[in-house]
């Protein structure tokens, strides 16, 4: 409506100018001539001197009126064109505009009322523009894991409609840095930048505030952001982490031109009546300027609260008030509202559709009409996605649009806008450049190279290892047809475990609801649940190993896969074994033997006694002893079966048991992905690395049957694929002999039997 009325205006503004400027100059001109008593020829032929009267002063007039007549032509000429390029473009409407146009914001509050009760109607206003490369600075406060998948959400939404670069500054604790670093690390979208600031530094700034408030100390940072934030950033959106954009953020970023006199806060108003103090008996709000203003979304001009000494005035309002009303109960919001009740004029009031607020008793219905009217959609409710609103259906689908929206689809460039050098990818561009296209196994090369987008902790992880520094952490990787291991696993090993689940965004989503649901998982917060999003055609296993292992915090790590079931008690047995064994001070790999079973129910045993019984009975086998009898024969299951005490194996070629290790053994190789030598090349490094195996006479551990994987299907199908992978064994064989010499020669002569 905006658009279209702008564009009337113009239209006729021009079309009066091209019309009249004319009429106006050849008016003046007549009035010229006609005051010297001339009449004025209209004929060049006419424009030279006929006679002795002709004079110099004539000349030099008549040459100044030509010019100004080709000046008010040449001024013709480019209104002509102006109204051209509008009536071409048309009317822009929603958010699709070159120009971003908003409605006018105002400081008055009836004004707002009014503007509330017609809805998203506005009067045409001159469109403010925010430049094509302007980078757009946003801050989010942002602690925990929960919170950070929020972010994940926010930013995906912002990062669909943008068309600037982006700064997020993020003020974040330990927990969430971690997550949020190697996130953006791995996400690697042009042009955004990120910086963090520690919320735990910030705590002593505002712990002296009561808050009632679901969100804790953290959700009272907001009010420090002009301390905290670098002191050359002039301005700066703040967000709440439960926001969702339905438009481009260059729109909101253009108000800050829309800013006033004293102006330096954008709010739109509080669409409940928590401010009216009439939602139940003896409700006692904090003072505020009418029904108040939201703090989702923030526009701050840091320059002059800076000026105006924000700090001191936020500082003095909260402790006159807290003597009052001894604590907050809309955390920041609430000493935000009782500085602005004493101070109106630092207010720029937002239309309310930058914030519809999906809290309880809101009144966001009046913000919109149309789907087209929606900026911004907050759900500020405890309840989040299950408040109540008549249209919450379509508000929900568009979070959950975001929600499972692939994010790899994001790292999108913004042509024409420079991105600051990013080490990380010039480095993938540059590895990418030496291979081979033409190569038949460039995929596979590929692979090692490809950085996949990675959540560290996607579910809340809380454990402290054991003092006596004997703690074992199991690691496996999964991808979503193995997630229903997951409850069998934490039933047999009660401690710490570290997962890498190879998803997308969409089925992580799946994954999370599933776990929510889980009364087995729920009740453990010492699995680390690791996310590393699908990209490519290849499972890459050893990539998901390496994640898994490189975030456990205990000294040791149990080198498993998904769908092995440890005996009951491996845990303890494990810990008593690091000490027996003296793993801390030697380079030893504690092999833990393997076993399988061929039925889908299976009484599992419960001792060795007994799974020996059922050798026997053939209900149980040596693992791969079918297909695959070298991977696991060296453990040598006959002397295990009378084993009583430990006993050393040799390497032997194509040998992958599962072991034990120390945290600080060497990483799985990258270049094998899918099927096949994806273990057996890390057992070869260590055994290159001078380490020793040794099988424990009172462990085992047994795989459970499942359907073959796409993998393994591609590896026995696809010839291709075999000689790619035979390849690629017999370049790491060569690397290995090149890494560690002579030792390693035997490497080279291993049989290809993968």
């Amino acid at each position: 409506m905006l658009g279209i009325c702008r564009g009337r205006r113009k239209f006729l503004a021009a079309s009066l100018t091209i019309l009249f400027v004319p009429a106006i100059t050849w008016i003046y001109l007549f009035a010229g001539s006609f005051e010297d008593g001339k009449p004025v020829s209209l004929s060049p032929l006419e424009s030279q001197p006929h006679s002795p009267r002709y004079t110099a002063s004539s000349q030099r007039e008549r040459e100044s009126l030509e010019v100004r007549v080709r000046e008010v032509e040449e001024e013709n000429r480019v209104l002509r064109k102006q109204l051209s390029l509008a009536q071409s473009r048309g009317p822009h409407r929603g958010n699709h505009s070159r120009t971003y146009s908003m409605e006018e914001g105002t400081g008055d509050s009836e004004s707002l009322r009014a503007g509330i009760v017609a809805g998203n109607s506005s009067e045409c206003g001159q469109q403010p523009v925010v430049e094509k490369c302007e980078t757009i600075h946003v801050a989010i406060v942002c602690a925990g894991y929960n919170a950070s998948r929020d972010v994940v959400t926010l930013v995906k939404s912002v990062l669909f409609h943008r068309r600037n670069p982006l700064h997020f500054h993020l003020i974040a604790d330990a927990i969430a840095k971690q997550i949020l670093a190697t996130l953006f690390q791995t996400w690697m979208v042009p042009a955004v930048r990120i910086d963090f600031y520690d919320a735990d530094e910030l705590k002593s700034e505002v712990s002296w505030i009561p808050n009632k408030h679901y969100s804790g100390i953290y959700g009272l940072m907001k009010l420090v952001l002009t301390k905290t934030l670098p002191s050359n950033l002039e301005r700066v959106i703040v967000l709440d982490t439960d926001i969702t954009f339905a438009t481009d953020i260059a729109e909101l970023w253009a108000v800050f031109h829309k800013f006033k006199g004293q102006q330096v806060l954008g709010l739109v108003e509080n669409q409940s009546d928590w401010y009216l103090g009439n939602l139940w008996k003896n409700h006692r709000p904090w003072p505020a300027l009418g029904r108040g203003y939201n703090t989702g979304v923030i526009l701050l001009l840091l320059d002059k609260l800076r000026k105006m000494k924000w700090e001191q005035m936020w500082r003095l309002t909260a402790e006159r008030e807290l003597m009052s009303m001894l604590s907050t109960s809309l955390a920041d919001q609430d000493i935000f509202n009782a500085v602005i009740k004493q101070n109106p004029f630092l207010v720029y009031q937002l239309p309310c559709f930058w914030n519809v607020q999906l809290s309880d008793h809101t009144r966001s219905e009046q913000c919109y009409r149309d789907v087209s009217d929606l900026k911004v959609i907050h759900w500020n409710s405890p309840k989040k996605l299950r408040v109540k609103n008549k249209h919450v259906e379509f508000f929900r689908n568009l979070y959950l649009t975001f929600l499972e929206y692939d994010g790899n689809l994001l790292r999108r460039e913004l042509f024409g806008c420079p991105s600051e050098a990013d080490v990380n990818s010039e480095n993938l561009q540059k590895q990418l450049s030496e291979l081979d296209e033409d190569d038949l196994c460039y995929e596979f090369r590929r692979e090692r190279f490809t950085v996949h987008r990675t959540h560290l902790y996607f579910l809340h992880y809380e454990y402290e290892p054991a003092s006596d520094n004997t703690d074992v952490t199991l690691v496996a990787q999964l991808s979503m047809d193995r997630l229903q291991m997951l409850e069998a696993i934490c039933k047999h090993w009660e401690g710490p475990i570290s997962l890498a689940l190879y998803l997308s965004d969409a089925e992580a989503q799946q994954f999370l609801r599933y776990a929510q649901g889980s009364e087995v998982l729920m009740s453990r917060h010492n699995v680390g649940y690791h996310i590393v999003y699908k990209e490519g055609q290849f499972y890459p296993v050893n990539l998901l190993r390496n994640v898994a292992m490189k975030h456990i915090s205990t000294p040791y790590m149990f080198l498993s896969d998904i769908d092995f079931l440890p005996m009951y008690g491996l845990y303890e047995y494990l810990r008593k074994s690091v000490i027996q064994l003296d793993l801390a001070n030697t380079k030893k790999a504690l092999i833990v033997p393997a076993f399988e079973t061929l039925r889908y129910r299976l009484s599992f045993p419960k001792s060795k006694a007994e799974l020996l019984s059922m050798l026997d009975m053939g209900t149980l086998f040596t693992f791969r002893y079918h297909v695959w009898t070298k991977g696991h024969a060296p453990t040598n299951f006959a002397k295990w079966r009378t084993a009583t005490t430990p006993y050393r194996v040799e390497w032997e070629a194509d040998f992958e048991p599962y072991v034990v290790v120390r945290k600080d053994c060497p990483e799985y190789d990258r270049r094998f992905v899918g099927f096949g030598w994806n273990k057996v090349a890390h057992i070869m490094e260590l055994d290159a690395q001078e380490y020793e195996f040794t099988v424990l006479p009172n462990a085992y551990m047994i795989h459970m049957p499942h359907a073959p994987s796409f993998d393994i299907t591609k590896f026995r199908s696809n010839k291709q694929y075999r000689i790619c992978l035979k390849t690629l064994k017999e370049e790491f064989q060569q690397d290995m002999s090149r890494h560690y010499g002579f030792a390693a020669l035997k490497y080279l002569t291993a049989e290809n039997n993968s």
